[in-house]
């Protein structure tokens, strides 16, 4: 489709028999604090909290009368989902939705709640999609895409039509991008109707299959996409989706989970609404491109958060906004050298500190600290190197945040031949006794951590005593297992406080 005949589409979308026209508010505090101007579009408003209503929406009222009396057919486990139930409550079509297993119970109940049948089925969406496609050939149901679809991308672009009604002076739109439906709609209508106005996608760091595209020059698959934004974990750009943002886009942000989790309380501290990770993508990025005197518009595009997440989000909050710093600092096993290290601390917040003998001669502490910025981080690493202890910046180990922070205990001196492993567990019954299935009798465990963030895969790191003789074999038995996995035996966080 033409961008001319998307803007038409936009123009006559018949989106608001469900959808509803969605207010801009301003950040005032964060506004304040960078010299600019946040707007946010509140799509977190919509009857399903999420934008995705709008295309959802938009694709089924354009349906054939015959279509529709067959009923529709979708492949979500979250907003989408919701956004296709309640649209087809609205026209008084049956519909079906099929979610993985490991769907979150309250997500399932969302859906029930709009009139919709559920199908559980598979581990994730590829699961599920491939079910979907199954059910439609069995029983002649319209199947509707989340977002590589003429008319569900017209539906989206009509958040753009309302910013640029609301916002006159806008310099730049910022869109989060998944399959890239949502930022293909606001951006061709917004460089057709005010080309002077910047339009950026974001992804997250770990999930950036359309900036990974946009390099290559074609549709790039990502074999493990990052779970923590679930509401934009595709693992490949639609095919008119791609063409419409390499052509409109003025360009993708990329954002790190701590940076999307700093903009969750930013949007909280505004609003008093929270909301999900991929939600908050659009405010991460025009904060981390703010200029001064510039007005940008970030799109909230959902606030179907998961509630057990948030201690998560919390958490990662202060490092997203570089206000913590994390050291591994070596001192002196002699008396007086803790008070000495303490007193160069000074008075400044400490957020974490763990301590535990584990060497006659020298011992590794684990400290958090509230700074004011990355200088001053660098200064106290700095400090304390003058000061006779060797120090190590873990701000930004992934291991250092996830794992070690929270555990308790230190240097195991028996474990000999120990390799440590970073793993993703699917969130489903029985995944650790298949973890243990493949793994038990072989190789002894040493260590093990988990972590649950809310999402529908857990954070492991585990210890085994591998002979170097049977590392290959190891290494095969991993790959039987199916789970990603990475091998952090080096990492210092891990090599100085568990390994």
């Amino acid at each position: 489709m033409k961008a001319m005949n998307y803007i038409s589409s936009i123009l006559t979308s018949k989106v608001y028999d469900v959808a509803v026209v969605t207010p801009v508010d301003e950040a005032p505090a964060l506004s304040a604090r960078y010299g600019c101007r946040f707007l946010l579009k509140r799509e977190d408003l919509q009857p399903v909290n999420s934008f995705k209503i709008r295309g959802a929406y938009n694709k089924m009222s354009r349906l054939p009368a015959a279509a529709l009396a067959k009923g529709v057919l979708a492949a979500s486990a979250g907003n989408h989902a919701q956004g296709v139930a309640l649209s087809a409550k609205r026209l008084g079509v049956k519909a079906t939705i099929v979610m993985p297993e490991t769907t979150p119970e309250i997500k399932v109940n969302a859906v029930k709640a709009h009139g919709a049948s559920i199908v559980l089925h598979g581990d994730g969406y590829s699961d599920a999609a491939e079910e979907a496609a199954r059910l439609v050939r069995e029983t002649g149901m319209t199947f509707i895409p989340p977002y590589d679809d003429p008319d569900v991308i017209a539906g989206q672009g009509t958040v753009a039509k309302e910013i640029l009604e609301q916002v006159q002076d806008a310099d730049a739109v910022f869109v989060p991008i998944g399959g890239g439906g949502f930022a293909a709609g606001v951006a061709v209508y917004v460089k057709g109707v005010k080309p002077s106005v910047k339009v950026y996608g974001v992804e997250p760091e770990d999930s950036d299959c359309m900036s990974r595209s946009f390099k290559a020059g074609r549709r790039v698959v990502l074999e493990n996409p990052g779970l923590f934004a679930d509401g934009v974990c595709v693992k490949k750009p639609g095919v008119e989706t791609f063409r419409l943002c390499k052509k409109f886009l003025d360009g993708i942000v990329r954002v790190s989970t701590a940076e999307t989790c700093a903009a969750i309380k930013d949007i909280f501290e505004a609003t008093r609404a929270i909301c999900e990770p991929a939600g908050a993508l659009a405010l991460a990025a025009a904060k981390k491109v703010a200029k001064r005197g510039k007005t940008y518009v970030a799109i909230v595009s959902g606030a179907n958060m998961n509630f057990d997440r948030i201690r998560f989000v919390s958490e990662e909050t202060e490092i997203g906004e570089r206000r913590e710093a994390i050291f591994d600092c070596r001192i002196p096993e002699r008396p007086g050298s803790f008070k000495a290290f303490i007193s160069r601390i000074g008075r400044r917040s400490i957020t974490e500190f763990n301590y535990r003998f584990a060497d006659r001669d020298y011992a590794h502490v684990f400290v958090g600290m509230s700074v004011k910025d990355q200088s001053e981080r660098r200064r106290l690493r700095a400090q304390f190197i003058a000061s006779g202890f060797p120090t190590v910046d873990l701000s930004d180990d992934f291991i250092a945040k996830e794992h070690i922070r929270h555990m308790v205990g230190g240097h195991a001196s028996g474990a000999t031949d120990e390799l440590l492993m970073s793993f993703e567990f699917p969130e489903k019954p029985g995944a650790l006794l298949h973890f243990l299935s493949v793994m038990a009798g072989r190789w002894n465990i040493s260590l093990f951590h988990y972590r649950n963030h809310g999402a529908a895969y857990g954070r492991v790191l585990v210890g085994f005593q591998v002979p170097k003789r049977e590392e290959r074999a190891f290494r095969r038995a991993l790959d039987e297992i199916g789970y990603v996995y990475r091998e952090v035996t080096d990492n210092p966080a891990c090599r100085d406080f568990v390994g």
